[in-house]
């Protein structure tokens, strides 16, 4: 239990390190043509004449989007498929918020040129920021086209923000782009850290260290670096080393979720259950309508002995999603500490119809039949765990008091002294007992 808290943390810590400022809809490249304004009257006739769309641009530039709209609504009923004036009309929405309405032209203009980077692009961030798995195509396809105008600087953070969104579930890709990236524009900070994220995502955390540290000789500030490299001392159990550098970060900021949930590893890894629970009850109300941290927080409960509190949140998280495997045999453990073993057998035997490879819950279902006398059913799970992992004291003492209540005496008597060697003076009442049922049957 402590290792799942320690790890569903150390998770959640790294998904609360937000998009870098690249994806905000202020970011979405500006409208071809206005990258480079030329303040000559000449050349902006000339423009005009080539680009009927350059007044309407130029508008756009300086944030008259009301009035860049209404032109763009004119030319595109005469113009429907015209992929730069979708871009702009999107572009408009998109400066102000209106990111439905921004995707709407957005699509347009992609189906009226697929190969138009900066639709690609636009659509890309919003819907990565939206946590739409159709992020990832959008932005490959722009990291592979050009902007028109050409521009390095758009090119380059496309290449990042594709490089961000994959870098847990794809790092070798991700690497490539920041690579890429790093061809065209100058390394920041942020490239460091990402860098940083990259090489966790792939195992290296010694590189994922030195990254981290540059960033953080770069600006001691950063909460990012700091969680980044407290998770990877963590991961190497470095917990005197993690906690100064977690502890710092709180204390500039002390409701960020990222680093409330890494402090909350921290402590889970160290064994410190109650201040694991406080640390996890702070991020709860941070965040009350996460899932993950309300998961985190009932496993805390349930490790620490608050039973009661662990069972009321098992149950409100059940609610939402009855068929969990997880969480009903998380419930159903509580329920069998509470002695409620019926209610128990009821969630953990729902629990194996969806998933039946957690040796746990089939040791659960075994308990809770012993204690309700269903030793047929003691006799099935102790089967079916059986498979999956080796047997221990708890296991043995299960099988034989089941055997004997069936009364199969040969196959009680082997499961007792089994359970005698492996428990090897560590259980003195059970071995008691045990010696004195195995002198009752041997009469």
């Amino acid at each position: 239990m402590r290792f799942r808290i320690a790890a569903l943390a150390c998770s959640l810590a790294l998904s609360f390190i937000s998009f870098p400022a690249i994806l905000g809809a202020q970011a979405t490249p500006l409208p071809p043509g206005t990258s480079v304004p030329d303040s000559s009257p000449e050349q902006s006739e000339l423009q005009t004449q080539a680009n009927p769309l350059a007044g309407i641009e130029s508008d756009i530039e300086a944030k008259n989007y009301d009035k860049a709209r209404a032109l763009l609504d004119t030319y595109l009923s005469a113009h429907p498929d015209d992929a730069r004036a979708l871009f702009d009309r999107g572009y408009c929405d998109d400066a102000e918020g209106k990111t439905a309405e921004a995707k709407e032209f957005y699509h347009k203009a992609i189906t009226a040129d697929p190969k138009q980077f900066e639709s690609r692009f636009a659509l890309g961030l919003i819907l990565a920021k939206e946590g739409d798995p159709g992020a990832r195509e959008q932005l490959q396809t722009a990291a592979s086209l050009d902007p028109n105008p050409p521009n390095a600087t758009a090119k380059a953070q496309a290449l990042r923000a594709l490089a961000r969104l994959i870098r847990n579930i794809d790092p070798d890709t991700a690497k490539q782009a920041l690579l890429d990236a790093l061809k065209i524009s100058p390394e920041t900070p942020d490239d460091t850290l990402l860098t940083g994220e990259i090489a966790e995502a792939e195992g290296d955390h010694d590189l994922a260290e030195q990254a981290y540290r540059r960033v953080l000789n770069i600006d001691p500030q950063s909460s990012e670096a700091s969680a980044g490299l407290a998770h990877v001392l963590i991961e190497e159990k470095k917990y005197s080393d993690a906690e100064p550098l977690v502890k710092a970060a709180l204390t500039r900021d002390p409701d960020d979720p990222a680093l409330n949930a890494q402090y909350a590893a921290l402590l889970a890894a160290e064994g410190k259950t109650d201040e694991a629970v406080t640390a996890l009850e702070k991020l709860y109300q941070l965040q009350p309508k996460d899932r993950g941290i309300a998961r985190m927080l009932a496993d805390g409960y349930a490790q620490a002995g608050e039973i009661e509190k662990a069972d009321a949140l098992y149950a409100e998280l059940l609610a939402e999603t009855p068929d969990d495997a997880e969480l009903e045999a998380a419930r159903g453990q509580i329920l069998i500490r509470e002695g409620k073993y019926e209610q128990a057998l009821v969630l953990l035997q729902n629990a194996v119809k969806i998933r039946q490879d957690d040796p746990d819950t089939w040791s659960g279902i075994a308990y809770a039949a012993s204690k309700t006398g269903q030793y047929n059913l003691v006799i099935q799970a102790l089967t079916a765990r059986s498979k999956l992992a080796s047997e221990t004291p708890a296991t043995y003492f299960l099988w034989a008091t089941a055997n004997d209540n069936l009364h199969r005496t040969k196959e009680a008597l082997e499961y007792y002294e089994l359970f005698l060697k492996l428990a090897s003076g560590k259980f003195p009442d059970e071995e008691r007992q045990v010696r004195q049922r195995i002198a009752a049957l041997t009469k």
